[in-house]
């Protein structure tokens, strides 16, 4: 059981099982956000993971003091996203009862003062956490090191957990693009929710079915992408950034036979089977043409199809166009991903000599 498990972590295999669970969780979220659900997982769960502690190599990583506060955001991002699955869940049921929201029934429209309700709720939250933060820096060591050492890295060499999603997309892009280009682009998308979708409904209150589309969306980049990086990153990466199984133990001399191979050399070398052309832009023809033709091409052809004609009619061309280039570059990383571990395919276009590589 072990070895499967270990097996079925690999992000090729656990990778394509999230986001099947991801497209089930939102197609039947109704089932998946009931009470019954949820207390059915919990009492599974907790057995499950006690047995699994049981394991030495397991232990040793979710007790690692820098990997305990990411095991307790990864509860507490479980508990409250099922939380508003559930009260998304219960409001769509009684709009298609033809009933108002949870939040617009009269008995929670009542205004309450700031004072006291809001304070004295942030005054006790204020003092568990500060309790909870005693308990917890008595009952586990501070995760402190020897002074740095310029000659001396540790292996693995991992980011704060904050940034460990951007370290394992260095895996799948050049650090300009995965540094650089798509931290900027989440940031600029973030930004610009706000203007591009102008749609009034769920404003106060939790639904689904009236905005399929950018909740789908935010949680595909939020749970299926980023925090599965964060995952992958934080307790399945060992030493020279190697993939280890949950109950793996991490050999420091473990070797993977992995050569990645760029678009160009597939195509000339491997497929046409005659050496690479000089000139740099004939060689990566076809990376060029494949990229542009995805960030060029592909919005005027979805903008033919009956959903996004739909979606143009609500929110404009402009914002439209904004929306598709910002949700393709969100795509490109799941799609780079599965061509590393498919085909092991390193870049579409491996421009070195102009610092481009994509």
């Amino acid at each position: 059981m072990k070895q499967f498990v270990n097996i079925v972590a690999d992000p090729i295999y656990s990778f394509p099982i999230t986001c099947v669970l991801y497209y089930y969780m939102l197609k039947y979220y109704k089932f998946f956000g009931s009470k019954k659900f949820a207390w059915t997982v919990t009492l599974i769960a907790i057995p499950v993971f006690l047995i699994m502690m049981a394991d030495p190599n397991f232990y040793l990583i979710i007790t690692w003091p820098d990997n305990i506060p990411i095991t307790i955001l990864i509860v507490a991002v479980s508990f409250f996203t099922w939380y508003s699955i559930h009260k998304a869940a219960i409001n769509d049921t009684r709009q298609e009862e033809g009933e108002v929201p949870v939040e617009a029934t009269p008995e929670n429209r009542e205004k309450v003062w700031c004072w006291p309700n809001l304070v004295y709720t942030e005054m006790f939250a204020i003092i568990a956490g500060t309790v909870f933060l005693i308990v917890w820096a008595i009952v586990f060591k501070a995760p402190l090191e020897e002074p740095a050492n310029p000659t001396w890295a540790p292996n693995p060499a991992k980011a704060p957990w904050y940034f460990l999603g951007l370290q394992e997309m260095l895996v799948y892009f050049d650090p300009w693009m995965a540094g650089v280009v798509l931290p900027g682009v989440i940031v600029v998308g973030l930004i610009a929710i706000p203007y591009i979708d102008t749609n009034p409904k769920g404003n106060g209150y939790f639904c689904f079915n009236d905005r399929k589309f950018a909740i789908s969306s935010f949680l595909f980049g939020w749970l299926v992408l980023w925090l599965y990086l964060i995952i992958v990153g934080t307790f399945l990466r060992g030493p020279n950034w190697t993939f280890y199984g949950p109950f793996e133990y991490w050999d420091f001399h473990k070797v993977v036979a992995e050569y990645n191979v760029n678009l160009s050399e597939f195509l000339w070398i491997k497929f046409l089977g005659t050496a690479m052309p000089s000139n740099i832009l004939v060689r990566e023809a076809l990376g060029i043409v494949l990229s542009l033709g995805y960030m060029f091409g592909l919005p005027p052809l979805l903008a033919k199809t009956s959903f996004f004609k739909e979606l143009i009619s609500k929110i404009g061309m402009i914002r439209y166009y904004i929306t598709i280039v910002l949700f393709l570059l969100m795509f490109s990383l799941p799609i780079k991903m599965v061509l590393r571990w498919a085909f092991s395919l390193k870049y579409i276009v491996a421009l070195p000599e102009w610092e481009l590589n994509l």
